[in-house]
C-alpha cells in the first residue's frame, strides 16, 4: 500500500466529522469543516494552497459531479479523492481505484467493464468489472490521460449515458458510480495534440482541482515530516527520532520533484540509517532536482523568475551571495 493511501486513513471520529457536510448550509462553517479534515490525521497541511484544495474538495463532495484532480506525481491526488468520497453521501459505498497506466488495453477494458462467459479465450465464467464493483460509491480513474482511444470512447459512454456493456455482453448495465479522475499531465495539451478526446475532456473536467506541488506549499513540509516520522516510528519499531536543525533546513530548501511521496520515502530511509535518534542532513540523501520545468518554452519571463526564486532560496534570501 502506498504511503499516500496509508496517510488517508483515520479514526472513527473523523468519519463523523466528514458526515457534517450534510448539515444545512452554513452550519457548521466551511472553515470549521476544513479544520476537521486537516486535524483528523487523514490529511496534513495548513498552508493556504492546501486549505484551498480541501475547500474545493468539500464543496464538490456534497454533489455527484464528475471531478478531475490535476497535479504532479506524488502530490496526493488519491488522498484528495478519498477526502471527497468520505465527505460525500456515497461515503458508505465502495471506493474503487484503477490505474489506467498500469494495465494493457485489453486487460484494462475487462477490468473496467467486466466480461461475459465466452467473451474471449479463457473466459470460462462471467466476471463483473470495477464499474460494477464501485456501484453506490466512487470509481477513481488514476492517470486517466493514459486511456487508449477505444477505452476513452467507452468511458465517455459511461459518463454520458450512465450505462455500459461487459465485454461480449448484449445487455446494457446501469452505472451507479461517481467518477473522480486524476492525471499528472495537461489534458488540454493532450487534446490539442490529438491524444485525448475533446468530448471526454469536457465530461471529466466539470469540476477541476489543481493540487499544488510540495515546493509551492513549503509551510506544510515540517507538518508532513513530523507526521511521517511518527508513522515510521511505529511501522519500523523505532524509538523517538528527531530532526537536527540542519536536516530541517535541508527539507525546507529541497525542490521535491517527487513531492509528498518523495518526502515520505526520504524520511523512512533516514530513520533506518540515522544514529542516536537524530536525523542529520546527510541521512536524508536528497539528490539535486533534475525534474524539467513544465512550462511553455516561449514564456521566458516565467522561466527566468522561477530560476531567480530557486537561486534566492538556495542562499536563504542573501542577494549579494
Amino acid at each position: 500500500m502506498s504511503p499516500l493511501l496509508r496517510m488517508s486513513r483515520g479514526t472513527d471520529h473523523a468519519a463523523a466529522a466528514y458526515g457534517q457536510v450534510e448539515r444545512p448550509a452554513g452550519e457548521p462553517r466551511l472553515d470549521a469543516l476544513i479544520d476537521d479534515v486537516s486535524l483528523t490525521g487523514r490529511v496534513v497541511g495548513q498552508s493556504p494552497a492546501w486549505r484551498d484544495v480541501l475547500k474545493k474538495a468539500i464543496q464538490v463532495a456534497a454533489t455527484d459531479t464528475t471531478t478531475c484532480l490535476q497535479g504532479e506525481s506524488g502530490v496526493g491526488k488519491e488522498v484528495v479523492a478519498r477526502v471527497i468520497h468520505r465527505a460525500s453521501p456515497r461515503r458508505c459505498g465502495p471506493f474503487v481505484a484503477i490505474n489506467c497506466a498500469a494495465l494493457p488495453e485489453a486487460l484494462l477494458e475487462s477490468e473496467l467493464f467486466g466480461f461475459e462467459r465466452g467473451a474471449f479465450t479463457g473466459a470460462h465464467q462471467a466476471k463483473p468489472g470495477q464499474i460494477e464493483l464501485a456501484a453506490g460509491g466512487v470509481l477513481f480513474l488514476d492517470e486517466v490521460s493514459e486511456l487508449t482511444p477505444v477505452a476513452q470512447a467507452k468511458v465517455l459512454r459511461v459518463l454520458q449515458e450512465r450505462e455500459f456493456l461487459r465485454l461480449g455482453g448484449r445487455r446494457a448495465i446501469r452505472a451507479n458510480v461517481r467518477v473522480i479522475a486524476a492525471t499528472n499531465r495537461d489534458l488540454h495539451q493532450a487534446v490539442a495534440r490529438g491524444q485525448f478526446r475533446l468530448d471526454l475532456y469536457y465530461r471529466l473536467n466539470v469540476f477541476d482541482i489543481r493540487i499544488p506541488p510540495l515546493r509551492e506549499r513549503r509551510e506544510d513540509i515540517m507538518l508532513l515530516a513530523q507526521s511521517f516520522l511518527e508513522e515510521h516510528r511505529y511501522s519500523l519499531g523505532c524509538g523517538r527520532v528527531e530532526l537536527t536543525p540542519e536536516a530541517m533546513d535541508t527539507l525546507l530548501r529541497h525542490e521535491w520533484p517527487g513531492n509528498v511521496r518523495e518526502l515520505y520515502n526520504a524520511l523512512e530511509r533516514a530513520m533506518i540509517v540515522c544514529e542516536d535518534g537524530l536525523i542529520r542532513a546527510q541521512d536524508l540523501s536528497l539528490a539535486p532536482s533534475l525534474a524539467p520545468v513544465m512550462l511553455d518554452s516561449t514564456d521566458l519571463a516565467v522561466v527566468e523568475r522561477q530560476a531567480i526564486e530557486r537561486a534566492m532560496r538556495a542562499v536563504n534570501g542573501n542577494k549579494s551571495r
